[in-house]
């Protein structure tokens, strides 16, 4: 039983290029590099560079999974429908329903971060007050309130038409990529601090925890490369997808291991750890007086502007395809006539998103639980990406048999990454749970940490549970057979 003759068809208007802005968008190298790379220094001292190129490894692996399935089986779906097809509906849900909480805590958290910058440039432009009341930019009232009207804005570009959303995307990107590399090359040739080969030396680490945990944080800044396969079925080529997120991916890397050089030539391991989300104004300021020093500040506005954006269109698409599966409600299969994108599923994305955002400031313990989600949604990153690498490795293993070289790539690659994300996690989870002895509503809690993707996933099987039991989705029929092999004669052709 399909449901999907039953729905418009999503418009093919996007090429290589747009893969490529709402890939790197989504990973917002510009953002990760101004708030998150003091929080890796602070974890892995002077060898932010190395776990940055290690965390790439497996990533690129993943992708490769997810090019393989994508040709295979384009859907927007992506690893909820792959994971499904592979390893049953199930884990086809958790896979699924991850990167959608996550991407709803992403908003949530993005839309305060943006207001909070928006406010520090209007302090830069010398605008103190607005509508009779003093900015602050460390009100969570206030930049909640400025960040939404900005992800009302975006909402509109997203709803009336994928591709308007990339060329807007484009833009931001253009700039905020010309400002992040003139500063760090800045910084290269300006840098007082020695430049030493033990940053990228693995025998550096202060102990293997340390090892673990910036592995964690480090796949966490990739985190959103594969966003240029929520619109595979709105590409002209099938594969278009799958060159973007690889073309984002390396550029990813290249703009972090530039990045975290630079920082660690111009600033102290203390001066990095102790900026935290300020780092990149810090950073700016030892280089340059103003107005120059304020062009990384409007560099990390437009990133995170690009990032709401990037957030909104790849979690509406993953809706789509669940709902076509009959796992959610119709209401997220509806597209546009006119501007061939899932708008109702848009717009209800953005709506949840907002209203979270809002509790945050009603309920302040909330904003807590919100910060800990971001600090330990490493924990469902690497649950996920497993996941669609396990499914790669099970849907190919037919080449094996046929084809020992390509198993390797298709097969055993993904097969290893899964199981380095799994280990990663587990670590983490067995960090966090000895990191505290009691419970406490706390961001440096370990239980807290450990309670927000747990309630993720809990509520993850209630919605499983209720598409199962409730919806009766085609997705849990008893014909659905899970781990189905791709023939020998297709698998082999891809790459």
């Amino acid at each position: 039983m399909e449901h999907t003759t039953a729905s418009p068809q999503l418009k093919k208007s996007l090429g290589v290029v747009d893969g490529v802005v709402l890939a790197a968008s989504s990973t917002a190298a510009t953002t990760s590099i101004g708030i998150g790379m003091g929080v890796l220094a602070s974890i892995t001292g002077r060898q932010t560079p190395l776990i940055l190129l290690l965390g790439f490894l497996p990533m690129l692996g993943i992708a490769s999974a997810y090019a393989r399935l994508n040709k295979a089986e384009p859907n927007c779906g992506a690893g909820y429908t792959w994971v499904g097809r592979s390893m049953g509906p199930w884990l086809g849900m958790i896979a699924g329903w991850v990167p959608l909480a996550g991407g709803v805590v992403f908003l949530a958290y993005t839309t305060s971060v943006t207001g909070s910058v928006l406010v520090q440039c209007a302090h830069k432009a010398g605008i103190d007050s607005l509508l009779g009341r003093h900015l602050d930019a460390n009100s969570t009232l206030q930049c909640t309130l400025i960040g939404l009207l900005v992800l009302a804005a975006v909402t509109v570009t997203a709803v009336t038409g994928v591709n308007k959303a990339t060329r807007l995307q484009t833009c931001l990107l253009v700039f905020e990529y010309a400002v992040l590399l003139v500063f760090s090359c800045w910084g290269l040739i300006a840098g007082d601090q020695p430049f030493s080969l033990s940053w990228f030396s693995p025998f550096a680490f202060g102990s293997p925890s340390a090892l673990a945990q910036g592995l964690v944080l480090a796949v966490f800044f990739y985190w959103g490369w594969d966003a240029a396969f929520s619109v595979t079925e709105e590409t002209k080529q099938a594969g278009d997808a799958a060159r973007g997120s690889y073309i984002a991916l390396f550029t990813m890397l290249g703009l972090f291991l530039l990045g975290a050089v630079a920082f660690q030539r111009v600033m102290t391991a203390s001066e990095m750890s102790g900026t935290g989300a300020q780092g990149l104004t810090y950073y700016a300021s030892r280089l340059a007086d103003e107005p120059w020093a304020t062009l990384p500040l409007i560099a990390l506005m437009f990133s995170a502007v690009a990032s709401l954006q990037a957030g909104i269109i790849p979690t509406a698409r993953l809706t789509l395809a669940m709902s076509r599966e009959g796992t959610l409600g119709p209401v997220w299969a509806r597209i546009s006539a006119r501007h061939g994108g899932p708008t109702a599923g848009t717009v209800i994305v953005t709506v949840v998103s907002a209203a979270v955002a809002v509790l945050t400031v009603v309920i302040p313990k909330l904003n807590e639980a919100i910060l800990a989600a971001v600090n330990a949604i490493g924990i469902l990153v690497a649950l996920y990406y497993g996941l669609t690498a396990i499914a790669c490795a099970l849907r190919f293993r037919g080449l094996v048999r046929t084809s020992p070289r390509e198993a390797v790539l298709a097969v055993l690659v993904p097969s290893v990454c899964a199981a380095l994300l799994f280990a990663l996690g587990a670590y983490l989870v067995l960090y966090y749970a000895t990191l505290s002895d009691t419970f406490a509503i706390s961001v440096d809690n370990g239980w807290f940490n450990l309670l927000c993707p747990t309630v993720i996933l809990a509520a993850g099987l209630v919605v499983s549970a209720v598409a199962k039991w409730y919806r009766r989705a085609p997705a849990f029929a008893p014909a659905t057979t899970p781990g189905a092999t791709i023939p020998a004669t297709e698998a082999e052709s891809l790459p």
